[in-house]
């Protein structure tokens, strides 16, 4: 399959179905929409070296992932979003360059890789509250977009995030009108920007219901299983155990419900559990019934989504910066109930 036999099935011209899939702007979206789902049909794929040499283009886009003690972004999320951004590259005739680089040498490697030119732009993980890689790329007049926010970030920056203080605002306030009154708090490391917003909106539920936050009640932490069950270990061993635990991942969900087990405890009857995060392709919360009550956010769709974005600000750089919040769904499953106090 070559794009001449390609544009002879769509009866469009080769001028018009390279545009379409390399995101020109002054394609229509439904033609764009329909030579995609054509080129993937027929496993059209576009040669990126002789893309590059026609465009000047390295036909690439980076991944640049920190090698950090503290945070470890190689997980089943990252593989759900490169699932998802791998989608739009392929369509567009890109290739995808994951590089782990250590965090004190992040700022040279960004450097080098423009010096290079061996991307034509850059996807930017796991965003802190005040994060230098937004400045720099900026400087550095690289193409990128950031998957999350940085709110200490004064300039104006393409992104794509959830809206995370709705979703845990959302959670914790279906526990509230469960009758939960100490409700915990695992979340992730809250040097993230992520993990700070889905604390705001757990303060803001409890607040907003006249109630005082117990700092006992909170915990940060890497997001693992290990992580899960031994937090909630220590909560339950704790003078005042919780009636329901809000945790930020779904794995971290997995090592709660084995201290809940280990515990002799039922989880949705003795200690209620609402995680995120459980559309996953590789851990799903369950068959028919879900498991876990969650907020869902398919991590997958942001990726295929923030990976258009950054590709369409390659074929346009003059058009304005875009940013997408996407909102989370509240699925309800077996692992909450009202408080045991309130049966």
């Amino acid at each position: 399959m070559n794009l001449k036999t390609l544009s002879e099935h769509l009866g469009l011209s080769q001028t018009t179905v390279s545009r379409a899939l390399n995101g020109y702007p002054e394609v229509n979206e439904k033609t764009r929409k329909r030579v995609l789902e054509a080129a993937q049909e027929l496993n059209y794929s576009p040669n990126a070296r002789a893309k590059g040499l026609a465009t000047g283009r390295a036909m690439a886009i980076g991944h640049v992932i920190a090698r950090s003690t503290k945070h470890e972004m190689v997980n089943p999320v990252f593989g759900d979003y490169t699932a998802g951004a791998g989608e739009s590259y392929s369509a567009a005739g890109y290739d995808m360059l994951i590089s782990l680089v250590d965090d004190e040498n992040e700022e040279r490697f960004y450097r080098a890789m423009k010096s290079k030119g061996n991307v034509d732009g850059i996807i930017v993980h796991g965003p802190r509250m005040e994060d230098p890689r937004i400045d720099l790329l900026s400087d550095l007049g690289m193409p990128f977009l950031c998957h999350g926010r940085a709110s200490g970030v004064a300039r104006d920056y393409a992104w794509l995030d959830v809206n995370n203080t709705r979703a845990f605002q959302r959670a914790t306030e279906f526990l509230l009108d469960l009758g939960h009154r100490r409700i915990a708090l695992l979340n992730g490391l809250e040097t993230l920007e992520f993990a700070h917003r889905r604390k705001q909106g757990f303060l803001n539920a409890l607040q907003d219901r006249g109630m005082t936050p117990d700092p006992a009640l909170m915990r940060t932490g890497e997001m693992t299983e290990i992580y899960g069950y031994r937090e909630t270990r220590a909560l339950l061993a704790a003078g005042t155990r919780p009636t329901a635990i809000l945790t930020a991942s779904m794995i971290t969900a997995m090592g709660v419900r084995r201290a809940l087990w280990d515990e002799g405890l039922t989880m949705g009857r003795d200690i209620s559990v609402i995680t995120f995060d459980d559309d996953l392709s590789y851990l799903k919360n369950g068959q028919d019934v879900p498991i876990f009550t969650a907020t869902r956010s398919s991590v997958r769709e942001a990726g295929r989504l923030s990976a258009q974005m950054l590709l369409d600000m390659i074929n346009d750089p003059e058009r304005t910066l875009r940013t997408h919040l996407m909102e989370a769904d509240l699925i309800i499953g077996q692992s909450t109930g009202p408080a045991p106090d309130r049966v």
